[in-house]
């Protein structure tokens, strides 16, 4: 399916990190976080021949070592334990497996670990990893809402433990409340979470911050990109200059866009190149461009790919 993907690199281009097993997790017809998403993301890149200003490059297999980082022995375990032969293994009312789930959530957080390593090392000055299972509902110790591992925490500690950075600043501008990231980094001086997300809505929580290093902005069902650029602005800015990250990490869901049935937003392709954009240049004053973007929500496949490739081009354009 991925015949395109070759392992290159071009210094100064965007890395564009995916692997051909995350195909491989499919938990039924009809299901939302389904494979066609990649290709719709992909096809939309082609058609937009953003291509050219990309280096694209193969996501590994995580180690134990770097999940080990972020969840707790025991649920690893559990998840072994849990992967069917065949069919598919129910972990709560929205969340199953099927027998290629651990091998596609293993190369989508080893993709974060890969970009974060390409950017801290130079030879990428930013990067996006098209992957899924998404992650950012993942706790230490829960899978929920679609996700098993969290892609993005993982990257996060991967950049502490092997980059030595000491502050680093997540942006979640997914539809849903990225809990399982905020569970993970609650009271962590060294990290700074500035999040939208419709309330109340899935995972009915987020109005409340578990730590002050939480910038939680619940918002209502039907708001505009005027709204959210409002947020960016008179929320986030302030509080991310303050923190003066090293690093920026971008949990990228776009099912907050209009034309998507997960949520009830009305974002639209212009208001994530905005976004995009903006932290390009915060990115660019504070911590040497380093931008990592993971692929989160966004289920309507032609507004997901024309998202996607808003976002890459503004990534690319640096």
């Amino acid at each position: 399916m991925f015949d395109w993907l070759k392992q290159k690199f071009a210094p100064g281009l965007t890395a564009y990190v995916s692997h051909n097993d995350c195909m491989q997790h499919n938990v039924g017809e009809g299901h939302p976080e389904c494979p066609a998403r990649l290709v719709a993301i992909r096809d939309q890149l082609i058609a937009s021949q953003l291509f050219d200003f990309l280096t694209e490059v193969e996501a590994p297999v995580v180690s134990d070592e770097q999940l080990a980082r972020v969840h707790a022995p025991r649920y690893l375990e559990y998840l072994e334990m849990s992967l069917p032969l065949a069919g598919t293994f129910r972990l709560d009312s929205d969340t199953a497996m099927s027998p290629g789930t651990l091998i596609a959530a293993k190369r989508a957080a080893g993709a974060v670990v890969r970009a974060v390593d390409l950017v801290c090392n130079h030879q990428a000055p930013n990067a996006f990893c098209a992957i899924r299972p998404p992650g950012h509902h993942a706790e230490s110790a829960k899978a929920m809402g679609f996700c098993y591992y969290n892609n993005l925490a993982v990257g996060v500690r991967h950049a502490q433990f092997r980059h030595g950075l000491e502050r680093i600043a997540i942006i979640d501008f997914d539809v849903h409340h990225g809990n399982g990231t905020e569970e993970i980094f609650r009271d962590d001086p060294h990290v700074l979470m500035c999040s939208i997300f419709q309330h109340p809505f899935f995972p009915y929580c987020g109005d409340a911050p578990l730590g002050e290093n939480m910038v939680n902005v619940p918002m209502k069902a039907g708001s505009s990109g005027a709204d959210f650029r409002k947020v960016v602005q008179e929320q986030w800015w302030p509080r991310l200059t303050a923190f003066d990250p090293q690093m920026i990490f971008i949990s990228a869901g776009f099912d907050a866009h209009r034309e998507d049935d997960m949520g009830s937003m009305g974002l639209v392709e212009a208001d994530y190149e905005w976004v995009t954009r903006e932290l390009m240049r915060f990115a660019a004053e504070h911590c040497e461009g380093r931008i990592v973007s993971v692929l989160e929500g966004g289920y309507e496949l032609s507004p997901l790919g024309r998202s996607v490739a808003a976002h890459i081009r503004a990534l690319s354009d640096g």
